[in-house]
């Protein structure tokens, strides 16, 4: 059986390497990218499982990016957990109207995460 591939989507690059090997340890094949425009691009021709994705990011903020992919008929499908540090009710309702599949907010729980995966992926 193939790995199943998650984007990372996220400019924090610390952040990139620390959640990249906590799910190749969980063997997860990984894909990152630095702004929301490169995100938006590597997810249509990666077309990953899953993508984690950082609201607050150069070029395309994660709404846009959320909003864009899941509008799509294409890449409605592909599960994504808003990453972010904002944790007020106005973001998660945003999040819940670009349809966003799970919110988590930083610092987080690796495990918290790694749950709520395994859960979006079956």
């Amino acid at each position: 059986m193939s790995k199943k591939r998650i984007l990372i989507i996220e400019d924090e690059s610390d952040l990139v390497e620390t959640v990249s090997l906590r799910l190749e340890a969980n063997d997860y094949e990984v894909i990152s990218a630095g702004d929301g425009l490169e995100g938006l691009e590597k997810a249509k021709k990666e077309n990953p499982d899953l993508i984690i994705l950082d609201l607050m990011l150069p070029k395309m903020d994660g709404y846009k990016v959320c909003r864009l992919l899941k509008f799509d008929e294409k890449y409605k499908n592909i599960p994504i957990i808003i990453f972010t540090a904002r944790a007020d009710e106005s973001d998660k309702e945003i999040a819940k109207d670009v349809r966003a599949d799970v919110y988590i907010t930083k610092p987080f729980d690796a495990h918290v995460l790694l749950e709520k995966i395994r859960q979006l992926l079956g």
